[in-house]
């Protein structure tokens, strides 16, 4: 399972990448806006994208948004810093599988969002 991981801050994409790739996730890239996750998406077509909320420019809300809209699109895991409570009905509405508080994240907890 290929997986694309999207957030604003490197020390975050580098913890999430070491935590999944010791599960046994291929991680196939990062991207630190949304922008350049639309983008790194179309290059790479990952399975699954994990994809922070808050974000600047396109915030990750817009960027499940257009994903899922498309055809063979992956599968979107949104993580933030902040309870999924903080969102209300946003990361349903948004396409995303699920969300994972980002001090949870880990590979059972993606697991159980993918299963």
């Amino acid at each position: 399972m290929t997986l694309l991981i999207v957030d604003d801050h490197a020390s975050f994409r580098s913890v999430a990448r070491k935590v999944l790739e010791h599960h046994g996730y291929d991680v196939i890239g990062e991207a630190g806006d949304g922008e350049a996750a639309l983008e790194a998406v179309r290059e790479l077509r990952p399975d699954v994208v994990l994809l922070d909320v808050q974000m600047p420019g396109i915030d990750g809300f817009e960027v499940a948004a257009r994903l899922t809209a498309g055809e063979d699109a992956p599968t979107i895991v949104m993580v933030s810093s902040r309870d999924v409570e903080d969102f209300g009905d946003l990361v349903e509405k948004s396409g995303a599988r699920g969300f994972i508080p980002k001090h949870d994240l880990s590979g059972p907890a993606l697991a159980a969002i993918l299963a």
